[in-house]
């Protein structure tokens, strides 16, 4: 049994929707980085987990049941991996990750936005004790100055998160 987690936090269509105001440019290099990720982390048999954020109530963005809240078709999920929907910031709000969570002890993260879901992602995995590693250039929020200050704040309010790129995560 695994005792490790790997989290895709919401790799879904609206962020590469040019049509959207949550449009966060050309992510091919984040998708292939996170599937390589993703497969290293299948290969050493930790439990795969995306989450997906869905708007209650909005006809617009993140609308529930819309082409837009699916995960993104280049992104290598399997129909074995966890699905968690979300209506909130934190994935474990009013969702059962912690369920899904039993018996794990480490968590990796990777997502958009580094500095929303991701960042929620693990102050409430931290909160719960986990040890969480969160791969720096497998995030993404919508300039580059929002992800760094967001990594250095996390790194000075909670020591013992590790941050690491995908080339230092899997050597």
């Amino acid at each position: 049994m695994t005792s490790k987690a790997l989290i895709c936090v919401d790799f879904e269509n609206e962020w590469t929707d040019k049509s959207s105001d949550y449009f966060v440019g050309d992510i091919s290099e984040l998708i292939q980085k996170t599937n390589e990720l993703i497969d290293y982390c299948r290969k050493n048999e930790y439990k795969i987990v995306f989450t997906t954020h869905i708007e209650k109530d909005s006809d617009e963005a993140f609308a529930e049941n819309s082409e837009n809240v699916e995960i993104i078709d280049k992104i290598n999920k399997q129909d074995s991996d966890v699905l968690i929907k979300k209506n909130k910031i934190s994935p474990f709000f009013k969702t059962d990750l912690d369920n899904h969570l039993e018996g794990i002890d480490e968590i990796v993260i990777a997502g958009i936005l580094t500095n929303l879901c991701v960042r929620s992602l693990a102050q409430d995995a931290y909160d719960r004790d986990f040890k969480i590693i969160i791969i720096k250039d497998c995030c993404r929020a919508f300039d580059e100055e929002t992800h760094n200050f967001t990594i250095k704040d996390l790194k000075v309010t909670r020591e013992e998160i590790k941050f690491l790129n995908l080339n230092e995560f899997i050597e």
